[in-house]
């Protein structure tokens, strides 16, 4: 039976013998008896008594020619990888006639690669995720973040890398006793569009107010830990007993940030992932020889995986002042470097490596409770990689050196430019300043907030709460009249419905009271919506200001930072940078 009518009496099409080789990513056509066969194809063996078949040429033996019988096809030769594809004679399968071009196959591989990870071979995937699950570490959020992150939202995932020294190889590294501190970690804020990220790394010697802290301890019972004031960041974890959930209070603390979801890597995470990628790329702009991290490399650039790896983002007395600022660029640039080779097509085309980073993966994590299965990391993961290295930003909590100390040893947060740095991240401000956001902000104020501005005394407002504290509209009537001379204002109550952000509702005649009333309150262009004027009290026609779940307080301006503050170091991680 030829290769066409194998199978074709049990119903089965010679299409679906072809196979794809997770090995290889080329799809190989599987011959199996012409009795009938499993559900899963495989390689046709030689019996016992036979020996294996040599290779098949074009090429006859001396003398002899292949015989052809009318009204049949010769099957052709099985194609040797990478040789050109012949089409069988008379074939109405469903194999395409040429082969596929490599930017579709890296297009299905962008877009396949989890799912072929997680679902390819029927019955044994199921075994594959059960046992990927199994790899997964969690530990309890005990109420410190939002619950999960959301497809129709902002995500914020907290990293954290502890320096407890635990898995082979690891004791030797400085404090082998160590309880696993908060050495590094990184809030990582993704747009609500997918557009940009920030990666803001928090220094471990900033000095912050450990709040108190309700974990959930290994035996299921509740402790509260008692927080600490002025201490090290890094003691959020590890020091009495506290779980990475005290590290997300200290951030929402610090920030005003509240963490979806959080990652514990320990050192471990850093040698599997580059193993599994095959290496990952850094620059170093001088020769390093650090023996304190075991780290040594010529000036240049190298490729970098398992010990070597761990070794580079570990080092500090050998790049910048020797600090632990120093440290943290560096570990910018590797995380930036590992970035771009999981989005490359080498890694997400290659069956073996996604296999391996899906194992690696899962091993090397702790995650939170609400993020502790592979179908949320499949899940989180495929929103992430919506994301242009090119928009995604590193940036550092601006700090400056502790003025109580003599020696300096510790941090504190610098006043001047830290909070526009944490309200551009909770108000989702791109540190990449994106050309069409920045674009469309651009035009809603030069439409709106640009021309006169009527004296306070004439403009009339309604005031309603839309989602702010009790009692905002109230403060809000108060100041307005009291402060800003706004006597033509008065509370209307609640607003029918919440809303996320205040908005200021206008007829087209009150354009100038509306410009007015965005200047005192600091409204954006942005807040403002032209439409229809509404009947006050003395039945005169009126703006209407609602404030939304984003009003802090009478006075406080409304309007996030449009750019990043002078000064604040940043870079983007599709761009390679040197070590100094």
């Amino acid at each position: 039976m030829d290769a066409q009518g194998r199978g074709r009496a049990d119903d089965i099409d010679p299409a679906d013998q072809w196979v794809l080789n997770p090995n290889t990513g080329e799809y190989e056509l599987r011959l199996g008896p012409s009795a009938p066969q499993s559900g899963v194809p495989s390689p046709r063996k030689p019996r016992s008594s036979e020996a294996a078949p040599p290779a098949r040429t074009r090429t006859e033996a001396p003398g002899r020619s292949r015989p052809e019988t009318p009204g049949r096809a010769v099957p052709p030769p099985r194609r040797r990888r990478g040789a050109p594809e012949e089409p069988l004679p008379g074939r109405r399968g469903r194999r395409p006639g040429k082969k596929a071009s490599k930017s579709r196959k890296v297009l299905l591989w962008t877009g396949g690669a989890m799912a072929f990870v997680l679902v390819a071979g029927a019955g044994a995937a199921y075994f594959y995720i059960e046992h990927l699950n199994d790899n997964i570490a969690s530990v309890s959020d005990d109420g410190a973040s939002t619950g999960g992150f959301s497809k129709d939202k902002a995500i914020n995932i907290l990293l954290i890398g502890t320096d407890k020294r635990t898995g082979k190889g690891n004791g030797s590294y400085g404090d082998a006793g160590s309880v696993g501190h908060a050495d590094t970690t990184i809030l990582l804020h993704v747009s609500k569009d997918r557009t940009n990220a920030t990666a803001l790394s928090i220094p471990r010697d900033l000095i912050v107010d450990v709040p108190d802290c309700p974990t959930t301890q290994e035996d299921g019972t509740q402790k509260i830990i008692p927080g600490t004031q002025q201490v090290r960041f890094n003691t959020s974890l590890g020091q009495d007993g506290r779980t990475p959930s005290c590290t997300a209070r200290t951030v929402t603390e610090l920030t005003g940030v509240k963490p979806d979801n959080f990652m514990v890597a320990d050192f471990n995470a850093v040698k599997t992932l580059t193993s599994a990628v095959g290496g990952v790329e850094v620059c170093v702009g001088k020769d390093l020889d650090d023996p304190d991290s075991h780290l040594k490399l010529s000036k240049g650039v190298h490729t970098i995986e398992g010990e070597q790896a761990l070794a580079f983002v570990r080092t500090r007395h050998a790049v910048g002042f020797g600090g632990d600022l120093s440290r943290i660029g560096l570990q910018q640039q590797f995380l930036s470097a590992l970035m771009r080779k999981l989005k490359s097509n080498d890694t997400l085309t290659s069956p073996s490596k996604m296999l391996d980073l899906a194992e690696a993966g899962t091993k090397a994590l702790t995650v939170d409770s609400q993020l502790d299965s592979i179908g949320k990391l499949k899940d989180l993961g495929l929103e992430l990689g919506k994301l242009n290295t090119k928009n995604l930003t590193f940036t550092t909590v601006p700090v400056i050196d502790n003025p109580t100390e003599k020696v300096k040893a510790t941090v504190v947060l610098n006043e001047s430019t830290a909070p526009q740095v944490f309200d551009m991240i909770k108000n989702d401000v791109s540190f990449t300043a994106v050309k069409e956001r920045k674009k469309k902000e651009a035009a809603a104020v030069a439409a709106r907030l640009k021309g006169t501005k009527a004296p306070a005394s004439e403009v009339r407002v309604r005031i309603l709460n839309g989602g702010a504290v009790a009692g905002s509209a109230q403060e809000t009537l108060s100041w307005l009249q009291n402060e800003e001379g706004v006597t033509k204002s008065e509370n209307a109550g609640n607003a029918p419905a919440p809303l996320a952000k205040t908005t200021l509702e206008y007829a087209p005649d009150q354009a100038d009271q509306a410009r007015r009333l965005a200047d005192l309150m600091g409204l954006s262009g942005s807040a403002m919506k032209p439409g229809e004027s509404v009947t006050n009290d003395q039945g005169l026609p009126a703006m209407t200001l609602t404030l939304g779940k984003d009003f802090e307080g009478a006075g406080v301006s409304l309007t996030a930072p449009a750019k990043a503050p002078e000064g604040v170091q940043k870079s983007t991680a599709d761009k390679v940078e040197c070590a100094k």
